[in-house]
């Protein structure tokens, strides 16, 4: 059940302050002139997470919705973000070396797995002899295939999971369809595969459909893109380079206005409406472009995305079925909180996971 508390308002006010604070301390000069390096991907991967945790927290745990409003609306984008990164982080790598198809998947699906099953296990054997509860072998069986037809916050196992069943479908995907020659068909490709099964309203996917509806173009575009950064090589170094040499009195404008831009959409997002898939991505570009433009690295961001996969696994079920802290401490102490505790336990769980991959191999 959702959990109540006192003066959501200023609650959020103090988490806002305290949550600025850690990302201007956090702040780094930016390395390199590269538009897109590894660090800027990890960067936005962290600010999806930070995001999908406090919407998670904001619209799901608690009862009040002005609690971390408005840092609580851009879950949508979150999700768009990784999807993207995922598709251009695959396609990027493909375009410069193409795995065989088993190479493929042997380098990639266990990572995928390995956490998550290390995840659900810990999670199936707690709920069993802490709270009690049992869920069918069918329900478990399923779960570690990886298959989630159910997005419940409060009866599934880790009702964000619906995500992994979305991400899984795209990476077994990826290397049946991408052309290295031909990578905008191939993300062509990939997008009518994905549209084509969601046409056809199956059944087992009737209760997550409309999840998949909205992030649908995402990986594909991640991939399109990744395809116009490898082919256009000349002109993005050209780029690269004047967007070192812009003088601030150019660059903070422009920030401030396509952060204006991206503020105006964030609030008018359209949820609920046809154009929410349309306006989430274009929130996902601004944030790219945006982040390609500032002229340093936030560490708090990094570290997050680091360990983005593993917060993603771990946050949910902490937080809604074994919760400590919101009902011990104000809502806004709780949420700070969370964040490092958040992070140690994914810490935790990359290097458990790290060691039995090196095990593995």
């Amino acid at each position: 059940m959702p959990i109540d508390i006192l003066n959501p308002v200023s609650s959020t006010y103090i988490f806002a302050v305290l949550l600025f604070v850690g990302l201007l301390f956090s702040l780094r000069k930016k390395e390199g002139t590269e538009l897109i390096p590894p660090t800027l991907s990890q960067e936005l991967k962290g600010f999806a997470m930070l995001a999908i945790i406090l919407a998670h927290i904001g619209y799901f745990l608690v009862s009040d919705h002005r609690f971390l409003f408005p840092l609580s609306i851009l879950a949508g984008v979150g999700v768009d973000l990784f999807l993207f990164l995922s598709g251009f982080g695959l396609a990027l790598s493909a375009l410069k070396k193409k795995l065989p198809l088993k190479a493929f998947y042997l380098r990639h699906i266990p990572k995928l797995y390995i956490p998550f099953w290390v995840v659900l296990t810990v999670l199936f054997v707690a709920d069993f002899l802490l709270l009690n509860k049992a869920y069918s072998w069918n329900y478990i069986l399923q779960s570690f295939a990886g298959f989630f037809p159910h997005a419940n916050l409060f009866t599934d196992i880790n009702s964000p999971l619906w995500y992994f069943t979305f991400i899984l479908f795209f990476y077994l995907l990826f290397p049946l369809l991408f052309l290295k020659k031909r990578p905008l068909l191939s993300a062509l490709l990939m997008y009518g595969v994905a549209k084509g099964i969601m046409f056809l309203h199956l059944p087992i996917l009737k209760d997550t459909e409309h999840l998949y509806l909205l992030h649908t173009i995402a990986f594909p575009l991640g991939v399109a893109v990744a395809g116009l950064y490898e082919r256009y090589s000349k002109k993005r170094e050209y780029l690269e380079g004047h967007i070192k040499k812009l003088s601030v009195w150019i660059l903070i404008p422009t920030i401030i206005f396509l952060g204006a831009i991206f503020s105006y959409f964030a609030y008018f997002s359209g949820v609920g409406t046809p154009t929410q898939q349309y306006i989430s991505l274009l929130l996902a570009v601004l944030l790219l472009i945006l982040f390609i433009l500032k002229p340093f690295r936030v560490g708090l961001l990094y570290l997050l995305g680091i360990y983005s996969y593993e917060l993603y696994l771990i946050h949910w079920p902490l937080m809604s079925r074994y919760d400590i802290l919101y009902q011990s401490v104000p809502a806004w102490l709780a949420t700070a909180l969370y964040i490092p505790l958040l992070l140690g336990l994914s810490w935790l769980l990359h290097k458990t996971v790290g060691v039995m991959l090196k095990k593995k191999n």
